[in-house]
């Protein structure tokens, strides 16, 4: 698989944005939806990357500057094609070496209580995540299920 920084104008990035956006707006209230539209992740503070198999998109994740030693993990998703291959580990660990190589000493993310991000919540924990409070700008919420790794 080769993960690439992606300036966000394929068609096919594009599409599978929307569908994150889409299933993020269907799963959860709209005030507790987080997941960054194709404009907010061009944001100077945030490097998005996506990944290919065979000139396949098989999934995308960003890194959001938060401060200098602190990132947040965020639109990590696998396209349905390659979902039970390996791809969301493949692509948390190269977010988590890149996060590292920038000098960052720890990652935190937001993801939902419910129990459509199971498989997510589960990934995480598998590599060391942790339960945490809200943090940078976010609250407590009980749709939003907080976690953090000290890299």
């Amino acid at each position: 698989m080769e993960i690439v920084i992606d300036d966000l104008s394929s068609t096919e990035v594009l599409a599978l944005l929307e569908e994150h956006l889409s299933d993020m707006y269907a799963t959860s209230p709209e005030e507790s939806v987080h997941a960054l539209d194709v404009d907010a992740l061009k944001a100077p503070d945030i490097t998005f990357f996506s990944a290919w198999k065979a000139q396949q998109l098989a999934g995308c994740v960003a890194i959001k500057n938060l401060d200098t030693k602190h990132a947040e993990l965020k639109s990590m998703r696998t396209a349905k094609s390659f979902r039970g291959q390996g791809v969301a580990s493949e692509l948390l660990l190269f977010a988590l070496e890149h996060a590292k190589m920038k000098g960052f000493s720890r990652v935190s993310l937001e993801t939902g209580t419910q129990d459509y991000f199971l498989a997510a919540r589960t990934l995480y924990k598998k590599f060391g995540f942790i339960d945490c409070g809200p943090f940078a700008t976010y609250s407590l919420d009980p749709n939003s299920h907080f976690m953090t790794l000290a890299l």
